[in-house]
């Protein structure tokens, strides 16, 4: 899929209009794991040209998605506004060259031509009334009218590639009119800004979403008007949400940036994307390393991915059970302050040991951690008259008194539990529900003998001497 001649350089151009979504993120992905699969260069582009709807706001977000997930430009971000001396320059050398001319028919009148090739049945399209042919008399310029530039497109053949997903597409010349490369004011074009940047950034593969298919024999035409070199196109397809409609706001989340509100690791992030029209086998789970290590778009699919909460829970679950205790409570004392909570109340490192097994998301662990680290007031009247009966009672002052001499550990607590069973001649649930409400206002708890343990021999004994 590549050549040993020219170094990989691939490249994730986003236009800041909004946050980076996930089919975004995906790119990106692609694009950095083929890249450094190869040993080559990513490179990170702003597209910035549309003034009206990009913002500096929305370009931030993107740099914060990409350094959550961990996709880190070679070099970059570039931004297309700070190269509009570059593009005039080329625009005028095209002119120049005769690839490309001014045009100087109105809005009006294009839509006119577009409605006349309608009528007939015909593909609508700018008819290329100032466009120069040899012999060809063209139309006195209008008085005070500003030009646009368009690019000269080939009238005959074909324009096709190989696409690193698709396969061979081929586009036939004649359904391709002649390109708006720059505005009456001089700005260039989404295409031509595309082009010349993959020119000069010497962008050896393109991967990037199926939308793009149709622009793609458009920038291929120009590169070749220009001598350039064309890149390798690869085009994923889109990913649906679960009901198999486009992905969009209505399926919840798209930000990447709100699944870390949402408390998903960026490992599971970037595991779960990759496995959206990409796979290795039947691996579900697979490191950041395994996935430049495997990776090859061969193996990208050519049908459209679809959006699997669910699925994504079970990835990021796995990665948390995985993750280091440390690590994962360092992550989860800013979400325990948002609760209210008190992140150094406990061994908060040991809180995340015990509870990681339960949880799918960091906010997950965070409610957990409240057991721990948050206002205790005791069990409800409801649960207390429920589950604290005089059995249960007799059972936990019997309890409390051998606890305050108890070397304070899991393993004494739980010989202290049997004990307590044995002497009461009662049933664990018996004794285990009863402590879970007194100490902890619930009765479902990770581990009894753990939860105790964490909560220390004061605490415990504290809330036992209240009911």
């Amino acid at each position: 899929m590549t050549s040993s001649k020219q170094p990989v350089r691939t490249r994730f151009a986003p236009s800041p209009t909004g946050f980076l979504h996930l089919g975004g993120a995906r790119t990106a992905l692609f694009s950095w794991a083929y890249a450094r699969h190869f040993g080559g260069t990513f490179i990170l582009r702003v597209e910035d040209t549309d003034l009206e709807r990009s913002t500096p706001e929305a370009v931030q977000a993107i740099l914060d998605g990409m350094a959550w997930l961990g996709l880190t430009p070679d070099e970059g971000p570039f931004f297309q506004m700070q190269h509009m001396d570059r593009y005039r320059e080329v625009v005028a050398g095209m002119v120049k060259a005769g690839t490309a001319y001014y045009c100087y028919s109105s809005p009006e009148e294009v839509d006119a031509m577009r409605e006349l090739a309608r009528s007939k049945g015909q593909k609508p399209r700018y008819d290329g009334t100032w466009r120069p042919e040899p012999g060809k008399i063209l139309p006195p310029i209008p008085q005070g009218r500003r030009p646009v530039v368009r690019f000269k497109s080939p009238q005959d053949g074909v324009t096709s590639w190989i696409d690193m997903v698709k396969g061979p597409i081929s586009f036939d010349n004649t359904e391709l009119d002649d390109l708006v490369i720059a505005r009456p004011d001089g700005t260039p074009t989404y295409n031509f800004c595309v082009v010349v940047d993959d020119w000069d950034m010497r962008i050896t593969h393109v991967l990037r979403g199926d939308d793009h298919v149709n622009n793609t024999p458009r920038q291929i035409t120009i590169l070749r008007a220009l001598g350039a070199p064309v890149p390798e196109y690869g085009h994923v397809p889109m990913i649906l949400g679960p009901d198999g409609e486009k992905l969009s706001k209505r399926h919840g989340a798209v930000s990447v940036m709100e699944y870390d509100k949402e408390g998903y690791l960026p490992e599971g992030m970037i595991n779960y994307l990759a496995r959206l029209g990409w796979s290795h086998g039947d691996d579900e789970l697979f490191t950041r390393e395994q996935l430049v290590e495997w990776f090859d778009p061969q193996h990208l699919s050519k049908s459209a991915a679809q959006w699997d909460p669910k699925k994504l829970n079970w990835v990021n679950a796995h990665y948390i059970k995985h993750s280091d205790d440390a690590a994962l409570a360092r992550a989860v004392a800013p979400r325990i302050l948002t609760r209210g909570g008190h992140p150094d109340r406990a061994d908060l490192v040991r809180v995340a040991g015990l509870l990681k097994d339960r949880a799918e998301t960091l906010e997950q662990l965070a409610d957990g951690a409240m057991l721990f680290c948050g206002d205790f007031s005791g069990p409800t009247a409801e649960l207390a008259e429920q589950h604290l009966t005089q059995t249960a009672r007799n059972a936990l002052r019997d309890f409390a008194i051998q606890a305050a001499e108890l070397t304070w550990t899991r393993e004494a607590i739980s010989a202290l539990i049997k004990t307590i069973l044995a002497s009461h001649s009662l049933k664990m649930p018996q004794l285990a529900i009863p402590l879970r409400v007194a100490v902890a206002g619930t009765t479902q708890t990770p581990a009894i003998d753990a939860v105790l343990e964490i909560l220390g021999r004061d605490v415990v004994l504290a809330r036992l001497a209240s009911i």
